[in-house]
């Protein structure tokens, strides 16, 4: 026997996720990791930045750094600039992560999870913990602890 969706959502292990698209993956964050969902607008660039920072805008009285996502894994920049980013709150900083598009919420069972595959492009397998499979795709569970060691190391360089 199958569970539905709202079976699901009233499974105690049961977990939200966020998911977006980049550089043509699917990838999910922990729903209590993201602040909000906000449009890329009115940046400011900041002179002499590393080349994963996009600079900073103002978000309702914060002051929130928009970084690139793509260039913080890896993966070429986008020809258009980015125009949504996922808000994350580190160390009482608020951050953007810009990324190609968004996706639905995804809400998911440790069982229904799997290891991510060897062959995992190395650009994702250091902030991957698992996968999942979604309709017909693959969609990479990434921990945020570890894409902000990545961007750690980006901005201390």
């Amino acid at each position: 026997m199958s569970m539905t969706a709202v079976q699901r959502e009233m499974t105690d292990d049961a977990e939200g996720f966020v998911t977006a698209r980049l550089a043509g993956h699917w990838f999910a964050l922990p729903i209590s990791a993201v602040h909000e969902i906000f449009p890329l607008t009115r940046i400011t660039t900041v002179p002499l930045s590393p080349p994963g920072l996009i600079g900073v805008l103002n978000l309702r009285g914060r002051i929130v750094t928009a970084l690139d996502t793509r260039q913080i894994l890896g993966f070429p920049a986008r020809k258009e600039p980015p125009s949504i980013a996922i808000g994350i709150e580190r160390g009482n900083e608020l951050f953007g992560l810009a990324v190609d598009e968004m996706g639905d919420v995804l809400t998911s069972l440790p069982s229904e999870r799997e290891r991510p595959p060897s062959n995992l492009d190395k650009r994702w397998r250091d902030v991957v913990v698992g996968v999942q499979r979604s309709e017909d795709q693959l969609v990479l569970i990434v921990t945020v602890d570890r894409l902000f060691d990545d961007i750690v190391s980006l901005v201390a360089s």
